[in-house]
């Protein structure tokens, strides 16, 4: 009996699961029975055949100095990761995202699989910061899969092949997302106001930004009575948001399942979000936004010295542009925030004009392409191909 293919994802965050998961659809849409999958994901990956031997929420580490203290624990995991390996003997390894993990484990499994092939699937944003980071990543995997079309440049000319599979955000489908479904199971009429409001997929971002997501949401529910609050959660997190959620002096809708949350993500009026893909995807449901983001003081007065970009979502890095309203660090306040909301749920005419820029914007990045995950799958079957050659 042949062998299946066996391929190890590595995923570290929900971002990253999802990814992991829609490549797994794929490489199984195409070989069936002959593949198998090995691996560390969440949920998402969980569902298609990934056996994580442990959480990832562990992985869940936001900013410089933060990881600090984190440190051992990253190193065992990246110890128990290639412990996986090790076992499993996988033809091909796909390391998704999350750099400082990812990175460590490519080093473990290059010293001791040096035959082993290395996909890297997303690289780090070296147009924005740390260029450097480009020829580090080449000299640690074999191969990149790129979500944005100008990402080539920088990692090709340190040496590192890489392939442009698109953005898997852009290929999020809410054809069959029913608003009315959502509105039924919340218990919202037609017309009444749905605020959204998606605080992060990381317990740090659920410590430092949920707190003023809260105050906001209090101020605007003390206005509009008939404001219904929905809290679509990762499952990185979801424990620790539904313990915060029931303490809030008002009810708000904790969504898991994740067909009612796209029904939510097109049900929305307005969504106070995170920074991170949810943005994304929000803009591909036809929801206006405002995008706020906390991290620790230290680590922020570094990426200010570092980061070029202006803007820091990627549709408004795409438009160049403030196409959704983005409130970081300092000016991540509950009054702000608040503000901004409140304006898009009282103008639709503002809520128009911001779709039809998030729109603009999409259709910069790329929206309307092949499917990310099937190119992903094609890439990474060359790729195991031409080494067995």
């Amino acid at each position: 009996m042949t062998r299946p293919l066996t391929v190890m994802l590595v995923a570290a965050e929900a971002s990253g699961d999802a990814l992991g998961a829609g490549l797994a659809r794929a490489l199984k849409a195409r070989l069936g029975d002959g593949v198998r999958f090995v691996g560390v994901g969440g949920g998402r990956m969980a569902a298609e055949g990934v056996d994580s031997p442990f959480d990832i929420a562990d992985l869940s580490i936001l900013g410089l100095f933060e990881a600090i203290p984190a440190y051992p624990r990253i190193m065992r995991r990246v110890a128990d990761t290639a412990a996986l390996a090790d076992r499993e003997q996988p033809d091909v390894a796909v390391l998704i995202d999350s750099w400082g993990f990812t990175l460590r484990v490519a080093n473990a499994l290059r010293r001791r699989r040096p035959d082993l092939p290395l996909v890297k699937y997303v690289g780090p944003q070296v147009w924005a910061t740390r260029p450097g980071r480009a020829k580090t990543l080449a000299a640690s995997v074999d191969h990149l899969l790129s979500i944005h079309s100008f990402d080539a440049p920088w990692f090709e000319r340190e040496g590192l092949a890489t392939t442009f599979v698109g953005n898997p955000a852009l290929a999020k489908d809410f054809s069959k997302a029913d608003p009315a479904r959502l509105r039924e199971a919340i218990g919202a009429a037609p017309g009444e106001p749905i605020l959204l409001v998606l605080p992060g997929s990381r317990p740090a971002e659920i410590k430092l930004v949920m707190p003023v997501f809260e105050e906001a949401v209090k101020r605007l529910k003390a206005e509009r009575p008939d404001l219904h609050v929905v809290v679509p959660v990762a499952g990185t997190v979801a424990d620790t948001v539904k313990a915060r959620v029931a303490g809030w002096p008002f009810r708000a809708h904790v969504i898991e399942d994740e067909a009612l949350k796209d029904d939510a993500f097109v049900a929305g009026t307005v969504a106070l979000a995170c920074s991170g893909t949810v943005t994304t995807e929000l803009a591909l449901a036809g929801t206006p936004m405002v995008v706020a983001y906390r991290i620790g003081a230290a680590t922020y007065a570094i990426l200010k010295l570092i980061f070029k970009s202006p803007w820091v979502t990627m549709f408004n890095i795409a438009a160049k542009a403030f196409v959704a309203p983005e409130f970081l660090q300092a000016d991540c306040t509950a009054e702000k925030l608040e503000k901004a909301v409140a304006e898009r749920l009282d103008d639709p005419a503002l809520r128009a004009r911001q779709i039809a820029a998030q729109n603009a914007a999409l259709e910069l990045m790329g929206k309307g392409g092949p499917d990310p995950s099937e190119k992903a799958a094609d890439a990474v079957l060359r790729i195991v191909a031409d080494r067995s050659r």
